[in-house]
């Protein structure tokens, strides 16, 4: 895969704040790369930096290889975006608007538009007022116009906000299709942690204008700290169980539902918990140990971070 957009060193101070410090990050082709952080942080400031609405003061921003601060047109050429909720000529078809979009990036042929629109699956309503469009499809049309000019990059900032339950599936589902068929590289940015779950493939977390990681969803999630994990373990006599587990480890917080257990130990003494269950005549069912969320993972970074700046 190769390299869409590349983030070197980059800061950016406003006033007497540095509100970006040094940070940097590669988004790939065919990936789509999802972009936290706590309120505050830093991502809008950086999706400006990007996009070119605010100046770099340092480090260097490489979109298709161009830079933003040298070569503005070349770069922002291959980009297309959504900030929030897209804005349409409501007493318009959708078709006439993306006609309309079409004509302000030069000679978009009809073939292209009937693409996009295949692409978004709007087939069927292309040619009603976008009024009486509900939000879901506006978003969708909203990624039509931004895919119009076959951009290299989609940046994305809060597109779900407004969205119902179906249209944030209808918007994620169709934006991992995009990333898989077209080989377009998404920069999306979201306070929806369980969707962004759903939908990336690697996170950069920012907080106090620093990037504390970039990571794979598998990485981060399974990622474990000082080796403790999260296990459920499935016996035939719960109480017994936890008379023979708190014999064998003190003050272990063990929590309890029907025939299940669900204690964090490391794996050395999961294997001693297993052992020692079965010596004493009780049937282990299961072990598993359960993946931490998204949602965890990312107030445990931040939280870290917080207390090393402090």
């Amino acid at each position: 895969m190769s390299t869409v957009l590349e983030l070197k060193n980059i800061s950016k101070t406003i006033g007497k704040r540095k509100i970006i410090d040094n940070l940097s990050f590669s988004v790939m082709e065919g990936e789509i790369f999802g972009f936290l952080g706590p309120n505050g942080a830093g991502k809008t400031t950086t999706i400006k930096m990007i996009t070119g609405l605010l100046k770099i003061d340092e480090g260097e921003i490489l979109i298709c290889g161009k830079n933003v601060k040298t070569d503005y047109e070349a770069a922002l050429s291959n980009v297309g975006g959504i900030i929030e909720n897209p804005e349409m000529y409501g007493y318009l078809t959708g078709r006439t608007n993306l006609e309309i979009f079409g004509r302000m990036h030069g000679d978009i042929s009809k073939e292209r538009i009937d693409e996009v629109i295949d692409m978004v699956k709007l087939n069927n309503r292309i040619d009603e007022k976008v009024r009486k469009y509900s939000l879901g499809m506006r978003q969708r049309l909203g990624v039509a116009q931004a895919l119009l000019h076959k951009p290299k990059l989609l940046i994305l900032d809060e597109p779900t906000n407004g969205l119902d339950p179906a249209g944030i599936k209808e918007l994620r589902d169709n934006l991992k299709t995009l990333a898989k068929t077209e080989g377009l590289a998404v920069l999306v940015s979201s306070h929806l942690l369980s969707e962004m779950e759903l939908m990336c493939d690697r996170f950069g977390i920012i907080d106090n204008g620093k990037i504390i990681d970039v990571k794979s969803l598998n990485e981060l999630t399974n990622s474990k700290s000082d080796d403790i994990i999260n296990y459920t373990i499935e016996v035939s006599d719960v109480e017994e169980s936890v008379d023979i587990i708190k014999g064998l480890i003190k003050d272990l917080n063990i929590s309890t539902h029907k025939n299940k257990l669900q204690l964090s130990v490391s794996k050395t003494d999961i294997a001693k918990i297993n052992k020692s269950l079965v010596i004493n005549s009780i049937d282990v069912y299961e072990i598993s140990h359960a993946s931490a969320s998204l949602e965890e993972k990312f107030m445990e970074i931040t939280k870290s971070a917080n207390h090393q700046i402090s």
